[in-house]
């Protein structure tokens, strides 16, 4: 694939503004202490949970599919502390892109770095299996201060929004990698790279195998198979969270055995009953925002028909 890239500076307009001028009021609060720093993404985050209705119906339905023993308090609680998780996921973008890597480091415990490090050794490409969390971003940033990695990401509608991320993305990862660049990742996972890989939000139905997330049909990518045979790589599970104390810890779990198998679907359940598990462990941390259970072939329920029909 060709790159198309724009530097930051370039985007000029008028109508890049009102981003920038946000760009420079996120700037002011990474100055503040971290805990303040999250103080005021709690805050941003309660501000989207009342204004932004329709993100909060997509949070409450998925909460509602994935979790129906909780009772109406328990999801209504868990979803006000998702928006929260939001807001904190935006200042930690900020972290990502502007703190020092001792402030960081000093806010940080990584366990398991062990399995990263031996396949570097060893010179085996390795696929880093992540998620969508909130803390995505700032664990990614930290991580890469003790192992370089490639990350990948995906665009944006707005060339000036894909840049920002990127760009950002850029302070943690050596390359960074569009989505759809299926030969590019598997160039670099045999040349022994390690490459941050995040398969989990819902894709259309090319190349996506029906798989129960929670119990609930979800669709699923079952692309890491391909990649990790492809890549003669290893996949290493990467998670992180947030704890209460607003520090973070990164987990990289053993290299998953007999992987990839024969069988990719059963390879994509693996995966997915790790991310339950892990998210059972901190559930306003992932990102329920998204639509997650969205083009199912049409002899499934449309979880979200609701939701468009009051448009």
């Amino acid at each position: 694939m060709t790159e198309d890239r724009k530097p930051l500076s370039s985007y000029r307009a008028p109508k890049y503004w009102p981003i920038w001028f946000a760009m420079g009021v996120l700037r002011l609060i990474c100055l503040l202490p971290h805990r303040a720093v999250l103080a005021m993404g709690r805050i941003l985050g309660r501000l989207a949970y009342c204004v932004s209705s329709s993100r909060r119906h997509i949070v409450q339905r998925n909460i509602e599919l994935c979790f129906p023993k909780m009772s109406p308090q328990e999801r209504h609680a868990l979803v006000v502390e998702h928006f929260k998780a939001l807001g904190m996921m935006l200042v930690e973008m900020g972290l990502g892109r502007w703190a020092s890597d001792k402030h960081l480091q000093s806010i940080t415990v990584i366990k398991g770095i062990e399995h990263l490090r031996k396949a570097k050794e060893d010179g085996r490409g390795a696929i880093l299996l992540a998620a969508h969390f909130t803390t995505l971003e700032v664990s990614g940033r930290v991580l890469a201060i003790s192992l370089p990695f490639d990350g990948v990401y995906r665009r944006n509608r707005s060339d000036f929004i894909t840049e920002i991320q990127r760009s950002g993305r850029e302070r943690s990862v050596t390359n960074t990698i569009e989505k759809r660049d299926i030969k590019k990742m598997v160039r670099n996972l045999r040349a022994g790279r390690t490459v941050w890989y995040a398969p989990d939000q819902s894709y259309n139905r090319k190349g996506a195998e029906i798989i129960d997330f929670f119990g609930v049909p979800s669709m699923h990518t079952t692309a890491t198979s391909t990649l990790t045979r492809l890549g003669k790589a290893i996949a290493i599970p990467f998670f992180s969270r947030r704890l209460p104390d607003g520090t973070y810890e990164i987990t990289l779990l053993a290299p998953l055995e007999n992987f990839p198998s024969d069988d990719p679907v059963a390879d994509t359940r693996r995966y997915v009953s790790i991310l339950e598990e892990h998210i059972r462990t901190c559930p306003e941390q992932y990102f329920w925002v998204h639509r997650k259970f969205k083009d199912l072939p049409d002899d499934y329920p449309d979880y979200y028909a609701d939701f468009d029909a009051s448009k």
